[in-house]
């Protein structure tokens, strides 16, 4: 397994650690098989999804707000409930495919850890296995 640690910046953001990830599963030497990304963190996600355009990620993060805003009626008492609803909205891992070496992602996607309670520093753990 693999520790990337991740020092995120704002309350909430999306990072793109798709570079970080495919040099893990470059550097494990499996040719096929899948890697599993996984965020050990309550009020932290992961999530696959367009990495071209940085407008996406934003309305990514204004539609959550709007579902779920920061102040209300929480009975949560650290104040972050509405960090934690969103982390178990987006989840806590992602699996994606490994062909020659490579993750394989769509031709826009991008793999992201999505913070919900920052600026923290964060962890991602990332297993890769090989085809059996």
């Amino acid at each position: 397994m693999v520790h990337l640690n991740v020092c995120t910046s704002r309350r909430d953001e999306m990072l793109d650690v798709t570079r970080q990830v495919t040099d893990a599963v470059r550097q494990a030497g499996v040719r096929q098989g899948y890697c599993i990304v996984f965020v050990p963190h309550t009020t932290a996600g992961v999530t696959i999804n367009e990495h071209a355009d940085p407008d996406v990620a934003a309305d990514i993060l204004a539609a959550l707000d709007r579902v779920v805003p920061w102040t209300g009626s929480y009975r949560h008492d650290e104040g972050n409930a509405a960090a934690h609803v969103k982390a178990s909205l987006m989840g806590s891992s992602v699996t994606v495919p490994v062909e020659d070496g490579s993750p394989q992602l769509g031709t826009w996607q991008g793999i992201f850890l999505c913070e919900f309670d920052g600026p923290r520093s964060r962890h991602v753990w990332v297993s890769i296995v090989p085809a059996s």
